[in-house]
């Protein structure tokens, strides 16, 4: 299960971001800092999900996607 590290200060601005988007259910930067915390999350992800660069990354996707919102998922 691949790991993201965040500093106290970045999770602070992440768990923000992402109480506002299931309250409004709308996504929006409205800090920098907010881009910055998601460019630093998704770089960390990069390395740690093969899936991203290997083939069938689209079936791949659909696949995950699919199991996530299933209402076995936990």
């Amino acid at each position: 299960m691949p790991s993201i590290p965040l500093k106290p200060e970045e999770a602070l601005v992440l768990i923000n971001f992402l109480l506002r988007f299931r309250d409004k259910d709308k996504l929006s930067i409205e800090h920098t800092a907010v881009r910055i915390v998601l460019w630093d999350m998704c770089a960390l992800l990069e390395s740690q999900v093969p899936e991203l660069v290997g083939p069938g990354y689209n079936v791949k996707l659909e696949q995950a996607r699919a199991a996530v919102s299933s209402d076995d998922w936990e």
